[in-house]
């Protein structure tokens, strides 16, 4: 049986689900849209299940702890993810908050709120962190650290950190960061 491919995002608020809605739209992508919310509100067995059902492939999945302080809800999600056989999670986006008391996660690359590609991590503004920094901190990044994910992309605060990535200007920092995990896997763009 084929794996069905996701790509995770770890933020799922109302303004973040229309930024990926409208990123997804854009590369032909389904979002499940269910996973959204602050925290994500479905039950990993609702989650697994809507996206077995959901048409496409890949599909955008939101994971958010809602600044739950150690594993919460959207990171335990992440796992059960990744250890499921029927999928295959092609990468994270790993967005940056201002979250305290987090390890972070070493990030293969980032997306800057100006939308180029930078060799380290972001701040919650999508701002380069200074010379060496190499982790995203976020309140659903830290489990990464446990999991093997083949690309990490570190971004800011998903709609909000530039007026690029309102959904109404048409998320181009998401889609952006969408694209670099597509193509770092070889599909079309």
């Amino acid at each position: 049986m084929k794996k069905k491919r996701i790509i995770v995002i770890t933020d799922g608020d109302n303004q973040a689900r229309q930024s990926i809605q409208t990123a997804g739209e854009k590369l032909g992508l389904r979002t499940i849209s269910a996973s959204a919310g602050n925290p994500t509100p479905l039950p990993e067995a609702a989650l697994q299940k809507a996206i077995k059902e959901a048409e496409g492939d890949p599909v955008l999945v939101m994971a958010d702890d809602a600044g739950e302080r150690g594993k919460g809800h959207g990171e335990r999600m992440l796992e059960a993810l990744m250890g499921d056989d029927a999928f295959q999670v092609l990468g994270v986006i790993a967005v940056a908050a201002d979250t305290k008391h987090v390890a972070g996660v070493p990030v293969s690359f980032s997306i800057t709120q100006e939308g180029q590609v930078h060799l380290g991590a972001v701040d919650k503004k999508g701002h380069p962190e200074p010379e060496g920094g190499k982790k995203v901190e976020g309140d659903t990044v830290d489990v990464l650290n446990g999991l093997q994910v083949p690309v990490v992309v570190g971004i800011g605060d998903i709609g909000k950190m530039s007026p690029a990535d309102r959904a109404s200007a048409g998320a181009t920092i998401t889609t952006r960061a969408i694209e670099e995990i597509l193509k770092y896997h070889g599909l079309p763009v």
